[in-house]
Parts: C-alpha cells; structure tokens; sequence
C-alpha cells in the first residue's frame, strides 16, 4: 500500500458542461458548469472538509473554478492530463476523477505552473493583443490581393506594404489619385533614391472598381484592429505601472539609453516607458541586454511566466518547462528521444532565435550557423532559442550581466575545442597531430 500523503484530498474532472468532483475515499457528484453551481462544487469540498484539489488543466474551463477554490482558501493542484491517463479498466468521467482524488491524495501528481493573478490579467491583455495583430494580418493579405488583381505591384517594390510609403499611396489611392509619379512622390526619400523609376512602373495598373472597393474594405477592416490594439496598449500600459508601483525604481546605471535600446520594427507597443517599467519588473535586471531580445519579447514573456524565475529551481528546469530541452525516453537496452510540448513561452524564445542567422558579430550567431549546417535549421534553431532562454533564466534569477565576447571569439574558442579533441582521439590510437599553418587559397 503506498503511503497517504493528505487524506483531505479531493479532485474534479474538467469539462464544458459538467464537473465530476469525487473526494479521496468519500463521496463522488456531478455538477453543472453555471456560476451557481461553482458555488456548489465549492461547498461540496468544504463540507467534506477538503483542504487541497487537483484538476486536469482541460482548454481555458478550468479557470472560472480554479479561481472560485483558490479564493475560499482551497489549494488547487493544475496536473498535466497525459500523466494521469493510466487508468485500468473502462474509462469514464467518473473513474477520472475518482482516479485523480487517488493519486493526489498519495502524493503522485506533481502540480503545473499556474501565474499570480496579475500576470493571469497581464497574459489575458497580451493575448487578445496578440489575436488582433493576427486577425489584421489577413486584411493585410486582402489588400495586397486587391492590388494585385489592379496590376499594381506596389506590393513587390516595397518591403512592407503597412510601413510609412506604402500607407501613403494606399490612402492616396483610395482618396482617388491614379498617377502613378505623384502617387510614387508621396513616399519616402530613402525609397525614392533607390526604386522610384521601378516605383513608378509598379503603380500602374487598371483601376477596376470592384477590387477598389475590396481594397477600401481591407484597409479599414486592418484600421479597425489597429484601433485593438492601441486599446489593448492602454489597458497593458496602466496594470504594468499599477504592478510595478510597489517596487523600487532601478538603478540608472542599469538602464540603456534610448540611443542603444533595440528598435522594434513589426508592431511595437505604443506604452509609455515600456522599457524602464519592464526592467523594474524585473528586479533591475534588464533581460534586453541579451542578444537577439527586444522590450516587446520581455513584456510577451513576462505575461507568460511572470518575472519570479525562482518557480523552477536551475535553468535546466525552466527550459524543459519551455519545452527546448531534449526528451528522453528508455526502456531496457531502447532508448529513443521523446518530443516535448512547446507552449506560447518557448516560441517565443524560438522567434528571438531566428534574427542569429542574420548576425554578423554575435557569438551565438556563429552557434547557429554552425548547427544548421551540421544539423539544419530546425535543429539550429531551437538550441540557440535553448541558450537564449538560459541566459534569461540567469539574468532574471541571479541578477548575471551578459558580456557580448563577439564572433571572433567563439570562433576561436572553437577551434581549440576541436584542436583538444582531435588529439584526444590521436591519442587513444596512439598517433599524434602535428599542427601545419596550410598557405591561405
């Protein structure tokens, strides 16, 4: 018989219509979804004196009643549904919960991350923003679509259709303008020096009025979601000041100048001292020192994970929970590699690992590039995103400053590693590696 850890263990099987609550060796009820019945799934466990509860984090219909328990002063354990899958015999909503009032009652479910309150309502408002960005991408794709049944290739000359000059022969299009030199005249000089005979020759088309009308629609159905998520900005922007007022303001000399803060080029939030406010957040540290994360990648993680790293003991934890780290799997004389799930955080962190391709002087950039060819780039990318999110980890828990050693560098630090084991390897066949500068080609 295993041990009994707590005897006032209850547990509920999630649903969207119902929730099956069964107490450890006591009574089991079916309750509806209603808010009236979370009160009555709340009463059922105080009066059975139940002290503590786990639940299968099932979609988002576990939280109206996480929230109920967790405010009457009951503990509730969130459990990863695929550990608890194994339950003998004929599988019913009933045995589940029964099953999962067993094991929580001897200690054998070990409980997720789950935010504190105001990090819940910071992910709420990241989120929805997040959603709005991608439901505006598709009118983006609308008109661009327009333009193209017009013949007018605007979009293929210029590198971003929503920038300053392609906003501004848009609107002008719409407002009725059909040359194609002064429509090219309204966009920025730096374009104009480079592409503006090529500009010109892409604004010529045939001004059909259905695909007009198309564009016009597309266009103001992306104004309507800029105006979300300038909503959505405002909304972040007042319940980050409100959680970062109780903290002490950091250090000046922990701050970067404007001048050497990372620009963000694709929808950057229009917050008021976004990045003074995240650092504060952050204990002083400022995870915008490392390479490759920006103050908009810092806000979308800290609405993810909060800024307390100390929920996951070393940095090796925090990048399983990510699911960067390789999985293991072994049974007998077999073992294989297991896939891990990857959540909202560790994409993240895989979006921030994309740009090191790009790199010309960073260290991890010359990791990539490395990896990809030996590995490929899927591979490449989701072991730099690895390094990137420990160096996040010990920025946020330990306070460690990040030192930029350049490529140069890691290329030579490479070259020693690989030197050492050549002769290791010589050395085990009892040969030896003379080292010969070849003549450069």
């Amino acid at each position: 018989m295993l041990k009994e850890i707590n005897i006032h263990a209850g547990a509920v099987d999630v649903g969207s219509e119902t929730f099956h609550a069964a107490v450890y060796d006591g009574p089991m009820q079916v309750f509806g979804t209603f808010t009236r019945d979370l009160k009555a799934v709340l009463e059922f466990f105080q009066q059975n004196g139940t002290q503590t509860v786990a639940m299968e984090a099932t979609g988002i219909y576990w939280m109206p009643l996480y929230q109920t328990l967790e405010e009457a002063g009951i503990k509730v354990c969130m459990v990863n549904g695929a550990h608890v899958k194994n339950v003998p015999g004929r599988k019913t909503d009933v045995k589940d919960c029964q099953w999962l009032a067993q094991l929580h009652a001897h200690g054998l479910l070990e409980a997720g991350f789950v935010p504190a309150p105001s990090i819940l309502k910071l992910r709420d408002y990241q989120r929805l923003r997040q959603d709005h960005i991608e439901m505006g991408s598709a009118h983006i794709l609308h008109m661009q679509k327009a333009l193209e049944r017009m013949n007018v290739k605007v979009h293929d000359v210029l590198s971003n259709l929503m920038g300053f000059s392609g906003m501004q022969v848009v609107e002008a299009i719409l407002k009725g303008e059909r040359d194609p030199i002064k429509l090219a005249d309204l966009c920025d000089n730096q374009v104009l020096a480079k592409k503006r005979q090529r500009l010109i020759e892409s604004l010529k088309g045939d001004w059909k009025e259905q695909h007009l009308f198309a564009l016009n629609q597309a266009y103001q159905g992306w104004q309507f979601y800029q105006r979300q998520i300038a909503d959505c900005d405002q909304q972040i922007g007042m319940l980050l000041e409100e959680m970062a007022q109780a903290l002490p303001p950091p250090p000046p000399d922990k701050l970067l100048p404007p001048e050497k803060r990372k620009r963000v080029h694709h929808n950057p939030p229009q917050i008021t001292r976004l990045y003074e406010t995240l650092v504060r957040l952050c204990g002083g540290n400022d995870a915008t020192r490392l390479p490759t994360v920006t103050q908009y990648m810092v806000l979308q993680l800290v609405s993810e994970t909060g800024s307390d790293m100390s929920r996951w003991p070393t940095a090796k934890h925090f990048t399983s929970w990510l699911g960067l780290a390789p999985g293991s799997r072994q049974s007998g004389k077999h073992r294989g590699s297991q896939r891990r799930f990857r959540g909202r955080a560790g994409r993240i962190f895989c979006v921030a690992a994309r740009s090191l391709a790009r790199s010309t002087h960073l260290a991890l950039g010359g990791f990539y590039r490395r990896l990809r060819a030996n590995c490929g780039g899927q591979v490449a990318n989701v072991a730099s995103a690895r390094k990137i999110a420990e160096l996040y980890y010990n920025t946020l828990r330990h306070g460690i400053d990040y030192v930029e050693k350049g490529l140069q560098a890691y290329e030579e630090k490479y070259r020693r590693d690989s030197i050492r084991r050549l002769r290791a390897a010589a050395r085990r066949f009892g040969l030896q590696v003379v080292e010969t500068v070849l003549p450069q080609q």
